[in-house]
């Protein structure tokens, strides 16, 4: 059976499918990275994962991968196939499409960023179907988007759109990573919830989820950090809505699994803040931790179709 190989690469693991070329999703695997022992070693376990899924599918499908899409963090230049810098990984400018396709037996392969990859994928296959323009919202250690128009994403000029986390919200507020301060992702990530609520609870070991337990039990010291963070991301997705004005927003990443918790809050906390904007659905995401292998695999299917008619469900057996 003729398929491609679809790979989302982590900072700790790696989460890998073959997708036939009808859209089918034939196999499935899960492997780690390498990080501990270094930045050689995570190149190394990304270009031996990719063999092995490459020798899997001519072993069991008797033809080998015809493409390979894989997802990254970081900063991805897709076009010129280079790993550009990813904290998480430890490496910078690396030819990883050059590396890949020679590991590979030259068959093409597509590089993208992670959570456009994951915005490709809701877009097409998962609750931003049939919107036609809709925003999707990773919310994890950091707070990133892909701008989804139609059957694509919108990468910008220089592959840097979408990168709402550090829109301004507070200003003068907390450090952010990015070396600013008050930004979207310093006030509203999993990872700054976390170290509010560690800070209000006295438990240095406490997290995002173990703040949205104490919400969901009554907790007001909880529910009152919890509270700021959604006035935050709602005044960051405000800034969207009136710049992209997006039929959906799609929310996905890890503090979108406190379900209600999140979405009934925020819900009311944009519809509060719109006047002349608006107001999209705002709705979870659909894909879960799965996004951003099965958007790698429709980078893949891309290189071999056009994008338009490529509308695969990317479910079905797996073996």
């Amino acid at each position: 059976m003729r398929h491609v190989i679809a790979l989302d690469v982590g900072g700790t693991g790696m989460k890998a499918a073959l997708v036939g070329l009808d859209g089918t999703l034939l196999y499935e695997e899960r492997r780690v990275t390498g990080r501990p022992y270094g930045p050689d070693a995570v190149v190394e376990s990304i270009l031996g994962f990719a063999r092995e899924l490459r020798a899997h599918g001519r072993e069991r499908f008797g033809t080998a991968a015809e493409a390979a899409g894989v997802a990254l963090p970081g900063i991805v230049d897709s076009e010129g196939g280079i790993a550009v810098y990813a904290a998480d990984l430890g490496r910078r400018e690396v030819p990883l499409r050059e590396l890949l396709s020679r590991g590979l037996g030259g068959v093409p392969v597509a590089l993208g960023h992670d959570v456009r990859a994951g915005g490709l994928a809701e877009g097409r296959i998962g609750a931003g179907r049939s919107s036609g323009r809709f925003l999707f919202v990773s919310l994890g250690t950091g707070i990133a988007a892909a701008i989804g128009i139609d059957d694509r994403i919108e990468a910008g000029a220089r592959g840097c759109a979408g990168e709402i986390g550090h829109i301004v919200v507070r200003p003068g507020g907390p450090a952010c990573g990015c070396g600013g301060h008050g930004c979207l992702e310093a006030l509203a990530s999993a990872a700054a919830i976390g170290r509010a609520w560690a800070t209000a609870s006295g438990d240095p070991t406490a997290d995002a989820a173990a703040c949205a337990k104490a919400v969901e039990a009554g907790d007001e010291v909880a529910n009152g950090v919890w509270r700021a963070a959604v006035d935050a991301l709602a005044d960051g997705l405000l800034t969207a809505v009136t710049v992209l004005d997006p039929r959906t927003l799609v929310i996905g990443g890890g503090l979108a699994e406190a379900g209600d918790t999140l979405f009934t809050p925020l819900r009311g906390a944009v519809a509060e803040r719109v006047t002349f904007q608006k107001l999209p659905a705002i709705v979870p995401a659909a894909l879960g931790d799965t996004a951003g292998y099965l958007g790698a695999g429709l980078l893949a299917l891309d290189l071999l179709a056009p994008a338009a008619a490529v509308r695969p469900p990317l479910r079905g057996r797996r073996t």
